[in-house]
């Protein structure tokens, strides 16, 4: 049994990394300061004895006895990290620089959520990991895209100054159930827009591209990065390689809800990449990893676990 903290436990992806872990026998301690994240998310988990939550920013330090690190804290959605952009930077750089430093006290390994956004408005498509970006540095987006560009520059100098046990994924469009209603990600949106038979907002014309990767991929992959030797520190794409347009995605949602909802256009916000599709080689070798899901499967479990959330809210 592993001693394993997960920051940012209480949000999407950490909720699912957290039960995953303690599935697998692991203590996992979750620590999160609730702007994004909920309790109503790891509610499930309280009864489990090796299960444990802190109410923490880690933008300041932390001491705690851990053997593994899994930094998954930062907003994730435009609507959340552009709210308080300053305080997303925060997140992402002090956050490194305070996790880091607990690794290096208590010598353990640590794991880096970074994000395809370091990418760009990408010139290369599919994206692959020798790819430095095509990044806005004073745009709306940058508190984000830069935050974490700078979170994998911390991770290499530890790496390559304390010779610290490093791991890096860039992670894709993931979707599944415990998103939020309100996150502003687009397959969120689209599904709570059909449910309630309400215009699905399209921003552009509808053929960018993105690639949906159902979160039980994704926290296999997680998980399979931070089980692999020293000498892989990543970054290592994770995503779906499958490729849709948002107009598709849209249609299909509609489809899939059986919802009375029309289409509806709207300015692309700044920055908004065109494309974005991940080369996955890198993680088939190192990781023997690739999404096993589809998307229609992943689709249907999210669009029940929303159905039976707006359910639950009191209507008038």
């Amino acid at each position: 049994m592993k001693r394993v903290l997960v920051t940012g436990g209480a949000g999407f992806l950490g909720r699912h990394l957290c039960q995953h872990l303690l599935m697998t026998g692991h203590e996992v301690i979750c620590v999160d300061n609730f702007f994004t994240g909920t309790k109503r998310n790891i509610v499930e988990l309280l009864d489990n004895p090796y299960f444990e939550i802190i109410r923490h920013d880690i933008c300041f330090p932390l001491y705690i006895e851990v053997d593994e690190i899994y930094n998954l804290a930062c907003p994730a959605s435009p609507i959340h990290y552009q709210h308080d952009p300053v305080q997303t930077t925060k997140t992402s750089v002090h956050g490194a620089i305070n996790m880091l430093g607990l690794a290096k006290r208590i010598k353990a390994k640590i794991f880096q959520a970074s994000t395809s956004e370091v990418y760009g408005d990408p010139n290369v498509h599919p994206q692959r990991e020798d790819y430095w970006g095509n990044v806005n540095q004073i745009g709306p987006r940058s508190c984000y895209d830069e935050g974490k560009r700078c979170a994998e520059t911390l991770f290499f100098d530890y790496f390559r100054q304390h010779n610290l046990k490093i791991k890096i994924a860039r992670i894709f469009n993931t979707y599944g159930p415990f998103m939020q209603l309100n996150d502003g990600r687009v397959v969120s949106n689209f599904i709570v827009q059909a449910l309630k038979n309400d215009p699905i907002t399209i921003y552009g014309d509808g053929d960018q591209t993105r690639s949906f990767c159902y979160v039980e991929d994704l926290i296999e992959g997680l998980v399979r990065m931070m089980d692999t030797s020293d000498d892989i520190t990543g970054p290592v794409n994770l995503g779906n390689p499958g490729e849709f347009t948002i107009r598709e995605l849209a249609e299909k949602v509609i489809d899939m809800t059986g919802s009375r909802s029309k289409l509806v256009f709207q300015t692309l916000p700044s920055d908004d990449p065109r494309q974005r599709c991940p080369d996955i080689s890198l993680a088939r070798h190192w990781l023997d990893w690739e999404p096993r899901i589809r998307l229609e499967e992943g689709l249907v479990n999210t669009i029940s676990y929303f159905d039976t959330i707006l359910k639950e809210i009191p209507q008038g």
